[in-house]
């Protein structure tokens, strides 16, 4: 049987389709593989299923003569953290885990939405402190969403499942960011220019893929352009918002509040982020439900079985 290596503990029935097929070996660690491990991974299993953190960068491969892996089976829909091209180059395929992440990271976008929108996270805060004096008309008023614009940024499989939520639920007209055009099975505008969308909308989501071509996509440019009662979301990639950017952007309220997921050097999360009121701060947690890893998982084990068949995994990258 091949040797796979899985880098991080997995929910136990994706654990248990892997032993029916390989012999594997689970790294009982949570934390992302540090450089001797990613080298020693490459050269001493067959297969790796590595994920989010677990950055094979150019480095690594031209450090390892002839690897023995030949398949790196991410488990997550986002690869930046690996280099295709050099993979390639050295010999080793990669494939991602599309379409089972794209509800459950939609569904957080919009518990964002409504928690920045509404200071949820700044209400619960306030209730837990014991500093509630009970209600009063004027208490913490937010931005009433229904009917509100909203921007997407990124119109791929999880931009247009935060679009439709939008448009069906909360009845929000839909403008968009996007490389092309797309159809869609609702209405939506097309902004040619990111800053101009940043204008034109009470709520701006990034939901671009993280790499090179979108570090820094949302900078000090693009929180100037945003309307002061705006919010800002990002359910994609921490590097693609210039954190620093919209650490001043909020501290001088250019826009009204933020809803992050990811950071720009996550896990660290900068002091004077932790410290606004007007920004709340998840975990993390776009694909953090049982069924949803579930399946990501098993989608990456159906890579790994189709790779040893000799066939093209279904979602090769």
């Amino acid at each position: 049987m091949k040797r796979l290596l899985i880098t991080r503990p997995l929910p136990d029935a994706v654990v248990a389709a892997a032993r029916d097929a390989f012999h594997v070996t689970v790294r009982l660690n949570n934390l992302p593989m540090q450089s001797d491990e990613l080298r020693d991974a490459l050269r001493n299993f067959d297969l790796v299923l590595p994920t989010l953190g677990d950055v094979f960068d150019a480095g690594v491969f031209a450090d390892v003569d002839t690897p023995r892996c030949k398949l790196l089976a991410n488990f997550g829909v986002g690869y930046n953290h690996i280099d295709v091209a050099a993979a390639k180059a050295a010999g080793i395929a990669v494939s991602n885990t599309p379409g089972a992440v794209t509800d459950a990271t939609a569904d957080v976008a919009l518990t964002l939405i409504l928690m920045s929108a509404r200071r949820a996270g700044e209400g619960e805060r306030l209730v837990r402190s014991g500093g509630w004096k009970g209600w009063h008309p004027t208490q913490m008023l937010g931005l009433h969403v229904t009917g509100k614009t909203v921007g997407i940024v990124g119109m791929g499989r999880i931009g247009q499942a935060i679009a439709a939520r939008c448009h069906y639920g909360f009845n929000m007209p839909v403008k968009y960011w996007n490389r092309s055009a797309k159809d869609l099975p609702f209405e939506a505008t097309r902004v040619e220019r990111l800053a101009d969308l940043a204008g034109q909308v009470d709520v701006l989501v990034a939901a671009v893929p993280g790499g090179a071509q979108t570090h820094h996509l949302f900078d000090a440019d693009i929180f100037e352009a945003m309307q002061s009662h705006a919010h800002f979301i990002n359910i994609s990639r921490g590097e693609v918002v210039d954190e620093a950017a919209l650490v001043a952007a909020l501290q001088a309220g250019k826009i009204a509040g933020a809803g992050l997921d990811v950071y720009e050097f996550e896990p660290r999360v900068p002091e004077a982020l932790r410290k606004l009121n007007t920004v709340t701060l998840l975990p993390h947690l776009g694909t953090a439900a049982l069924e949803v890893r579930s399946q990501m998982g098993m989608m990456a084990v159906d890579n790994l079985l189709a790779f040893e068949r000799g066939e093209t995994p279904p979602n090769q990258v």
